[in-house]
């Protein structure tokens, strides 16, 4: 995260530079939203399907 804080530092604000400095930020803001809510354990297996008669 403040190798990513550094580089948009460094990185001048011009018009050949937006689409780089929007790729920082962006990788920045999914460094703080993993940081305030880490990934799940992915979840459990798949579901029976709903007991219905007209599947039988």
């Amino acid at each position: 995260m403040s190798s990513t804080l550094a580089k948009i530092a460094e990185t001048e604000v011009e018009m050949a530079t937006a689409h780089h400095l929007g790729l920082l930020k962006a990788r920045l803001a999914k460094l703080r939203r993993e940081l305030i809510t880490p990934k799940g354990g992915g979840g459990g297996g798949p579901e029976e399907a709903p007991r219905s008669p007209r599947y039988y």
